[in-house]
């Protein structure tokens, strides 16, 4: 680690006290870095928007790709302690940018189930796509659009808040 960005190791064990220190301070700097980049924007319908936020997330999973298939298929010691806590918290910052992107205040157990499985989906389609690249991106980010369509449309027979979301986003008008 220290070669690649250039320093001895004495002086990253200096500022880090090791490579679990060093990693950490990388994921803390790519987690505010996609935060910046999943801002919603103000205009548009609001799966227009989201669109662009994944558009932004698959730019971010694109140039990080290395550091995102280490994080995401790492083993249980990334799913615990303080690297476990930071993979927690970009989730819980993401599900937030979609939940105000589409204009709910606090989901219902239906809604926040169905949220998280499509961000599991998007994640994971991430990897696959990384790892086959046989398809373009814009068509995996429109599926992954669709996707997310088909799950509200499922989770709305289950849940009239769902229900009234989806009614809701379906009627939006477009942007001009």
């Amino acid at each position: 680690m220290a070669d690649a960005a250039g320093a001895s190791r004495a002086l990253v064990y200096h500022y880090f006290g090791g490579k679990q220190e060093l990693y950490l301070a990388a994921l803390h700097t790519a987690a505010r870095q996609l935060g910046e980049l999943l801002d919603p924007p103000a205009e548009g319908r609001g799966l227009e928007r989201l669109a662009v936020s994944l558009h932004r997330y698959f730019d971010f999973v694109e140039h990080y790709a290395a550091a995102f298939v280490a994080l995401l298929r790492g083993g249980p010691a990334y799913r615990t302690g303080e690297i476990g806590e930071v993979i927690e918290g970009i989730r819980s910052f993401v599900m937030s940018r979609i939940i105000a992107t589409i204009g709910v205040e606090e989901p219902g157990p239906i809604l926040r189930i169905t949220l998280r499985s499509w961000m599991a989906s998007v994640e994971t389609a991430g990897l696959d796509w990384l790892e086959h690249r046989d398809i373009p991106r814009d068509e995996l980010e429109r599926l992954l659009i669709d996707h997310h369509v088909v799950l509200l449309d499922v989770a709305a027979r289950h849940d009239p808040e769902v229900a009234a979301l989806f009614d809701r986003l379906s009627r939006e008008p477009r942007a001009t």
